[in-house]
């Protein structure tokens, strides 16, 4: 996806969903805002009219009117240009309520784009912001085959000719989803969220090795795929001699964990050896990775009756 987005984008992906009108400032469509731009700055992407603190969308309520109507004319016009001045990506008016003729023509004056919604203040807060911070949310494109597993996300990575396809291919067949192929897209939505998503060109297809490109959902159906999935797990495919051969390493099994974005993600290490089942393998991982994100750790409950083991012992 780009790095920006247009007053014209934004309009088109909301317009329907919020019954804007664009009355006014029609050359302002290609004004953008940037990815990353609103870090720096202290206000919101999208919020009520605010002069001090310029907001990218500027929301024009029945409060923000009446303010504007108790200014004086002078004060009324400076005021005004300084909120052009700020170049903000577009003003929306609530309620359906009629624009101010001075406000018309600042907005046209400066080529700010101004829309009109029946709906109310909050409604539009919410959903611009929503929108905003998803569309300019840090994104990044991964090698591997993004699934959904026993209802968690998981990213399937190795080196070209480990297995990913066959593998993914196995666990679609024993019922689990396919959400991207190859190259998925994740995008932190959130501190803590990273949302995986497929590209559109790539969307309910698996390459496998021997059969070609495969299309997922025509052959197993609507729910062997699924959208998009948080990625809460990394199960990378390493080959056997690479593996730690350490006793430690044989209890506790090889994992560790890999920065995405600003996230640590948790990251299991399988074998990949003749005659190993790797399907059994990665749902075991899944489900070792659930129960430790219960709180519950059977290395590490072990550990701990081998060492009360040795104790009793000692004192007996």
């Amino acid at each position: 996806m780009a790095d920006r987005l247009r007053a014209r984008e934004l309009f088109s992906e909301l317009g329907e969903r919020l019954e804007l009108r664009w009355i006014a400032g029609q050359r302002g469509g290609e004004r953008v805002i940037e990815r990353g731009e609103h870090l720096s700055r202290r206000p919101s992407l999208a919020g009520y009219l605010n002069v001090i603190h310029p907001n990218k969308v500027q929301i024009v309520g029945s409060a923000e009117l009446a303010w504007l109507d108790g200014l004086d004319a002078r004060t009324r016009w400076e005021v005004l240009q300084k909120i052009m001045q700020s170049r903000p990506l577009a003003m929306v008016i609530t309620q359906g309520q009629s624009c101010p003729a001075d406000l018309r023509d600042a907005v046209e004056e400066s080529d700010t784009p101004l829309w009109v919604s029946p709906r109310r203040g909050y409604e539009l807060l919410n959903l611009l912001q929503y929108h905003l911070a998803r569309a300019l949310a840090p994104r990044v494109t991964l090698h591997g085959v993004f699934m959904e597993i026993y209802s968690i996300g998981v990213l399937v990575t190795g080196e070209s000719g480990a297995g990913k396809s066959e593998l993914a291919l196995e666990l679609i067949s024993r019922g689990h989803r396919l959400v991207a192929d190859d190259a998925p897209e994740f995008t932190q939505i959130a501190p803590d969220v990273l949302d995986g998503t497929c590209p559109e060109l790539l969307q309910d297809l698996l390459e496998v090795r021997g059969l070609g490109v495969l299309n997922i959902r025509e052959m197993f159906g609507d729910t062997a795929v699924k959208r998009n999935k948080y990625l809460r797990l990394i199960v990378h495919l390493e080959r056997a001699p690479e593996l730690s051969n350490e006793a430690m390493a044989r209890i506790t099994g090889e994992s560790g964990s890999r920065k995405v974005l600003d996230l640590d993600v948790p990251v299991v290490q399988l074998p990949v050896a003749a005659g190993r089942n790797l399907a059994v393998l990665t749902e075991a991982a899944v489900r070792l990775h659930l129960l430790r994100s219960k709180g519950m750790d059977p290395a590490a409950a072990f550990l701990a009756r081998h060492t009360a083991f040795l104790q009793q012992g000692e004192t007996s």
